[in-house]
């Protein structure tokens, strides 16, 4: 299974649909497009993982580092996922807490 990936715009933040399975060797493609995104001065990112089959720990770091690298720039990374699979991994690590996770992407938007 491969990662996909898509970009848009919409109300001052970029939204990147995730597709496939996050994992060892994907997440560097996620990773990439987070960097990349920075690197080109955007710093309110959502991640939008509803077609996301698979997370594994890599995958979560690269959020991490994600969030990481928006903070530095006053921004924000938040996520958009209503898969209870996925949710439980991020109960479980704690980072529930530490993202915002929304329901949907026009949520995200309206979350502000």
């Amino acid at each position: 299974m491969d990662l996909t990936l898509a970009t848009r715009d919409a109300d001052g933040k970029t939204i990147v649909a995730v597709g496939g399975e996050i994992d060892v060797y994907t997440a560097p493609k996620l990773r990439d497009k987070i960097t990349e995104l920075v690197a080109a001065g955007v710093y309110d990112i959502v991640v939008d993982m509803e077609a996301v089959e698979f997370l594994d720990s890599t995958g979560l770091g690269v959020l991490v580092g994600g969030l990481k690298k928006v903070r530095a720039h006053d921004g924000s990374l938040e996520l958009v996922c209503t898969q209870d699979r996925l949710l439980k991994i991020f109960r479980i690590t704690g980072l529930a807490k530490v993202f915002v996770i929304h329901e949907s992407a026009d949520a995200a938007l309206a979350g502000g």
